[in-house]
């Protein structure tokens, strides 16, 4: 499974899943140390991990479409 951060909360992280949205609480203890908002964690059944690549991918993308909006104006 593939999450993105979507905030922390105290000792709680707010995940959403990237394939349904699904939003699940985890607390950050469960998660690799300096986790921060925006990451992308994998989840393998035992363990999360981050995900830099995928990350960079999806700022990417965003940034792709802001552009794509801003020349449509």
């Amino acid at each position: 499974m593939k999450y993105v951060v979507d905030k922390i909360e105290g000792d709680l992280a707010v995940l959403e899943n990237t394939i349904d949205g699904n939003i699940i609480n985890l607390p950050i203890d469960k998660l690799p140390n300096n986790i921060r908002e925006t990451d992308v964690v994998l989840y393998d059944g035992i363990n999360y991990k981050t995900d830099e690549k995928e990350k960079k991918d999806r700022i990417l993308r965003i940034k792709e479409k802001m552009e794509k909006l801003r020349k449509n104006k």
